[in-house]
């Protein structure tokens, strides 16, 4: 039978639950000009997922392969029975492999190969995937000054410098954990309103004569 990816995502991310232990699962999110199928956020780690149903082909493959490592510290593809025995020659040495087939009438999976650390992913561009209201609870942990009045890429390169690369995976991913995609957006409102109403309240410069 033809897997497709809405059979295989469900029963990997139980798969992965149950190899991992506590994660949360993001699903569809955009990294740089590619978008990750899914996300596994551990207690201090981001996992890339980028899965090959039979259905699909390696047309894309190379480019997301450089989007994912900018990004993630481990990254998986899942391959299906199609791709299972020439997956591994299409991405790094340091990529997981998962491969999935059917096997009395459930799909089952393989580790073929497990992940290394990417030695790619870029701190800068992982950190970008927060949202600036996840940025403040981070300047706050670390008694960092608001800069209220800077801009988000501003506030980002204050956090590197300020805050140890292990702290920060730690903090990136408890941000991710606790991420609420139904108040999110009532959060970042409220915070672009104040945002505005401080630029309102700011004496307007005065002209030289």
């Amino acid at each position: 039978m033809t897997l497709l990816d809405k059979d295989i995502r469900e029963p990997l991310f139980q798969y992965l639950e149950e190899r991992y232990g506590p994660v949360r699962i993001l699903e569809e999110k955009e990294i740089g000009q590619s978008r990750a199928d899914a996300v596994m956020v551990t207690a201090d780690s981001l996992y890339g997922i980028e899965i090959k149903s039979d259905a699909d082909t390696y047309a894309r493959l190379s480019s997301q392969v450089k989007d994912y490592d900018r990004y993630y510290d481990f990254n998986y593809v899942v391959a299906g029975s199609t791709h299972g025995l020439h997956v591994a020659e299409h991405v790094p040495w340091y990529w997981g492999i998962i491969t999935v087939e059917w096997y009395r009438d459930r799909v089952d999976f393989y580790l073929a190969r497990e992940p290394e650390r990417n030695p790619h992913m870029d701190l800068r561009h992982k950190l970008s995937l927060l949202w600036r209201p996840e940025l403040v609870r981070i300047q706050a942990r670390h008694d960092l000054p608001k800069y209220r009045e800077k801009s988000k890429q501003f506030v980002q390169e204050k956090i590197l410098e300020k805050v140890s690369p292990q702290d920060l995976q730690t903090d990136i991913s408890n941000e991710l954990f606790e991420r609420d995609y139904t108040a999110i957006r009532d959060t970042i409102n409220a915070y672009r309103k104040e945002q505005g109403h401080r630029a309102r309240r700011k004496p307007p410069k005065r002209r030289r004569i």
